[in-house]
């Protein structure tokens, strides 16, 4: 399993972000790594193993979701803790995280996608574009218009009290 190892990081985070619940995303990623595992013998004829892993575990997740066991799962997650210097900054920290949890939700499906795998797990486009089986303008259109709602929600979020002169 040493070859699946460096992956369950990504694919964790990819199904946390498709399920809410921490130990359906270890779920997720045990069922895929055992795909995985099973598929051993085949690994030489894939060119991207990570884009193979990611589009797993996504169907396996969308899967999860539609079945009548998914039907008390949703969409949300944090990916990460930034290490404060300051009380004042770890507050700043959890609120910006908050909100951008709840910008997050109101995106669609695809777009939500988009953000995770481009801005936080960094892939290119080409993977994504494996993952998500959509055309390249399609993935850059749906990634630009994603960042560009969250920005504008942050904004007005944070804009609260001032007054344009």
């Amino acid at each position: 399993m040493s070859f699946i190892t460096p992956l369950q990081d990504s694919l964790f985070r990819l199904a946390k972000r498709l399920l809410v619940s921490h130990e359906e995303a270890q779920d997720a990623v045990g069922e895929v790594t055992l795909k995985l595992w099973d598929k051993r013998s085949q690994m030489g004829e894939i060119k991207n193993l990570e884009a193979y892993a990611m589009t797993m575990t996504k169907h396996f997740c969308l899967d999860r979701l539609k079945s009548k066991q998914g039907n008390e799962l949703r969409l949300v997650h944090v990916n990460y803790e930034k290490v404060s210097d300051s009380l004042a900054d770890e507050i700043d920290n959890r609120d910006s995280l908050f909100w951008l949890e709840k910008a997050m939700e109101m995106l669609p499906e695809t777009q939500k996608l988009v953000v995770q795998l481009r801005d936080v797990e960094g892939m290119e486009y080409e993977q994504i574009e494996k993952i998500l089986e959509m055309k390249s303008t399609a993935v850059r259109v749906a990634l630009s218009r994603a960042r560009k709602t969250l920005r504008e929600i942050l904004l007005k979020n944070h804009a609260y009290g001032l007054t344009k002169n």
